[in-house]
């Protein structure tokens, strides 16, 4: 953040560091009350804060009891902007790790694209849709990219 101004880029930061800090409520704290999802986990869409709590609840929880910490780097970045609306695309990677260990034991990535809009003065994700290409001989998910 600059001069207290809250930036799009801020957002995804802090996506970033709640889900490696496996904080739930720093991680909702980015999305509206009205927050429609699409995500590639379980549910064909989540309909507002309340029920993506759950969803985001249950993952944190199940990293934890796994012993797990996940890194999540931000790729192939796209953001258009204006006063009160944006959007973003970008390839997000999610690697797993044990502790401080520096040994990685899984990694995928999801295509994601985020809708955001302005509420007093900060931006929160309205809209996110996550996916994975499909391999249409074995009809499973292709989780890391080339």
């Amino acid at each position: 953040m600059t001069n207290g101004r809250i930036f799009v880029q801020d957002v995804l930061e802090t996506y970033k560091r709640a889900v490696y800090e496996g904080d739930v409520e720093k991680f909702l704290s980015i999305y509206s009350a009205d927050v429609h999802i699409y995500d590639c986990w379980g549910n064909w869409e989540c309909k507002g804060l309340s029920i993506w709590k759950n969803s985001v609840t249950k993952w944190f929880n199940g990293l934890k009891e796994d012993g797990y910490l996940l890194q999540v780097d931000i790729n192939d970045l796209v953001i258009e902007e204006n006063k009160n609306v944006a959007y973003v695309h970008c390839a997000v990677t999610y690697s797993a790790f044990r502790g401080d260990s520096e040994e990685k034991h899984r990694q995928m990535t999801n295509r994601f694209t985020f809708g955001l809009k302005k509420e007093n003065e900060s931006w929160l994700v309205t809209h996110e849709h996550s996916s994975l290409p499909i391999d249409m001989q074995t009809g499973k998910g292709i989780f890391n990219p080339k």
